[in-house]
């Protein structure tokens, strides 16, 4: 028996039980148009 419960646990879960996901990108970055703009648009606001 291992000191660390957990650890054990982990060494010994079966992976076939977890479901398949699918990642997506949800956060992309502005574009070089976009920054212009918000470059622009503060310019005016000032």
């Amino acid at each position: 028996m291992s000191d660390n419960p957990v650890k054990e646990e982990v060494q010994t879960f079966d992976k076939r039980c977890l479901k398949k996901t699918n990642t997506a990108e949800k956060n992309s970055l502005p574009t070089k148009e976009d920054i212009e703009e918000e470059k622009k648009a503060g310019d005016g606001a000032k």
